[in-house]
């Protein structure tokens, strides 16, 4: 009984291998309808499938690229704005230098007076500095009168003083009235403020007698007989100097050296003239009695 079951068992499994050589041998030609009919509905969907990933992937992949350059944009525009601002630094520190060093020439030019230097921190409405508070008070020796000057020569002069500030009126004010002359051949006249008349960039002179040899182009600064302002500082330039209708005068324009639209920094005179009007006289008193 046991040899018949083994004998069946040995007979089943060689025509099994019979049938899987027969299969082998026809496979090609036995699968490839099945293979056909598999591969016409898988390829539709393995394409859609492809082409889904290949989506997905790109999408992944221009997100990634587009993060990435906003991320650089943002470090570029950031690198930008520094150097944007250290530009403006710069620039800024290069015109307050320029300005020192118009200052330092300007106390070099008068350097026979006293001088502090001031910051201008506030100013009248308008578009000029015709009034003007500096940083600069009596506790740096600032006092009422003193001349004040800026940009190659004579600014203003100070109307009132605090502890810590000063203010300022300059000769294109209304109210202004200096006291001047011709530095070549010293015939004096007056300068006048006119606030109107400055928005032509002038002053008006007057006061001129008419056989003066003052003409334009000539160097107007203050005069010796100015009971306020020391004696010498430039005021401005001559311009269109004409006899007057009465043939006993002659008036014209002053272009003045200094700019009443830009003042930051500005030199004050701690000396006043009626100090050094003061001292000359001691020294004539002390020399006659010697």
């Amino acid at each position: 009984m046991e040899s018949k079951r083994s004998k069946y068992i040995l007979i089943g499994l060689s025509a099994f291998c019979v049938l899987l050589i027969g299969i082998t041998s026809f496979k090609d030609g036995f699968l490839n309808p099945l293979r056909s009919g598999i591969g016409y509905f898988l390829i539709p969907i393995q394409s859609g499938v492809n082409r889904a990933g290949t989506s997905l992937y790109n999408g992944i992949s221009s997100y990634s690229t587009m993060k990435s350059a906003m991320d650089e944009k943002q470090q570029l525009q950031s690198q930008v704005d520094a150097l944007i601002e250290e530009n403006s630094r710069l620039q800024s520190e290069q015109f307050e230098l320029q300005r020192l060093r118009e200052l330092y020439e300007l106390d070099q030019e008068y350097q026979q007076y006293e001088k502090i230097g001031a910051r201008v921190i506030a100013k009248d409405s308008g578009d000029w500095f015709q009034i003007f508070r500096i940083n600069k008070g009596s506790a740096d020796g600032v006092q009422v009168d003193a001349n004040v000057i800026a940009g190659g020569g004579l600014v203003g002069i100070v109307t009132d003083v605090g502890a810590n500030y000063a203010t300022v009126r300059s000769i294109i004010d209304d109210v202004s009235r200096v006291s001047a002359m011709a530095q070549q051949s010293g015939d004096t006249c007056i300068v006048s403020g006119n606030l109107t008349l400055f928005g032509e960039g002038r002053l008006q002179i007057t006061n001129v007698m008419k056989d003066s040899d003052l003409k334009d182009g000539d160097r107007i600064v203050t005069s010796n007989i100015s009971s306020k302002f020391l004696p010498g500082i430039l005021i401005g330039y001559a311009a269109d100097i004409t006899t007057d209708e009465t043939r006993l005068t002659k008036s014209g324009y002053l272009i003045p050296v200094a700019q009443f639209d830009s003042l930051q920094e500005v030199l004050v005179i701690t000396e006043l003239k009626e100090d050094m009007m003061g001292d000359q006289q001691e020294s004539t008193q002390t020399g006659e009695q010697s």
